[in-house]
């Protein structure tokens, strides 16, 4: 019988980051150590408002980025001074878990953050109080998936990584572990 396929991630959590954390935080138990449970990804796509096709678009740009169809998001209000009307289709999301938020990690963190120009690192600050981190992404060009010569419009996209730990530092280290390029100078001046 063929072996199952586990994600490089999933194995590392498993292998590395739980015997690290529980050394660093003091966990009793194997559960009380934090993980992952879901990344979600959003586009906004203003334009929307004047062109239906835009968002179909960016449906299928997100569907290559995430191996996951997405789901429209609609106007839950109308707003006059947006030419913006109730249920009108606003944007995409999806939400990855289990192996599949592994592999989109794996390759966000290997190959489409290196790929941003400019790069100094993610904002550690942005975590929200209860452990889940969002970042956001200027260009979705930076993920190998998306043709540069079939992209009509760039798009920013935001990343939302939800974790089960009960506060930031506990979030941020499980990141950092994970590979998050977080700026190390910020860490440093916190300790001294």
């Amino acid at each position: 019988m063929a072996k199952a396929y586990v994600p490089r991630l999933k194995t590392q959590y498993e292998d590395e980051i739980v015997k690290a954390m529980t050394e660093k935080f003091g966990y009793k138990n194997a559960f009380e150590v934090p993980k992952l449970t879901k990344i979600v990804l959003n586009m906004g796509v203003g334009e929307a408002t004047q062109d239906k096709k835009k968002v179909d678009q960016a449906a299928a740009e997100m569907e290559l980025i995430a191996g996951q169809k997405p789901v429209v998001t609609r106007a839950k209000k109308s707003i006059a001074q947006f030419k913006l009307r109730e249920g009108m289709p606003i944007g995409v999301k999806v939400t990855l878990r289990r192996e599949r938020m592994f592999e989109f990690l794996d390759r966000f963190l290997t190959i489409a953050l290196p790929r941003v120009r400019d790069f100094r690192g993610l904002n550690p600050k942005s975590f929200d109080g209860r452990g889940n981190y969002a970042t956001g992404i200027k260009e979705q060009l930076i993920f190998p998936e998306i043709s540069y010569d079939q992209v009509s419009t760039i798009r920013g996209m935001d990343v939302v990584v939800a974790t089960t730990a009960k506060t930031d530092d506990e979030a941020r280290e499980l990141l950092r572990l994970f590979g998050f390029p977080f700026p190390a100078d910020t860490t440093q001046k916190k300790a001294a």
